[in-house]
């Protein structure tokens, strides 16, 4: 009895490790060229990234400059790349269309700088 326990006990936490998640989200041909230029871009900060997340019913992309400047602005772009609005800066905005951003669902980090 005891051997089926532990045999049972391996598979699920080998199963466990294993699960696969959802497949990444396609990233629109605009946001790759976003991408390049945000690469190379005035903000060099170590730890700037592009985030994919789900947002008012639509997938939205944020570029998040890091943390080089309390100024900084977070650009939040639709999968057509259309600047939906700006997050951050001098005077700490939240809202996109009129919504808390903080509703959003981050879904995965599409790029982040080495």
């Amino acid at each position: 009895m005891m051997r089926f326990a532990c045999a049972g006990l391996l598979t699920l936490t080998a199963t466990a490790c294993s699960r696969q998640t959802a497949p990444a989200s396609r990233t629109p041909d605009c946001l790759s060229a976003t991408i390049k230029a945000f690469q190379t871009g005035s903000s060099a900060c170590a730890d700037r990234f592009v985030s994919e997340h789900t947002f008012q019913g639509q997938t939205v992309y944020v570029l998040n400059h890091g943390t080089c400047g309390a100024d900084l602005t977070d650009e939040v772009l639709d999968a057509n790349c259309k600047h939906l609005g700006s997050l951050g800066g001098i005077t700490g905005n939240i809202k996109i269309n009129g919504e808390d951003f903080r509703t959003a669902r981050q879904v995965r980090i599409v790029w982040k700088a080495p």
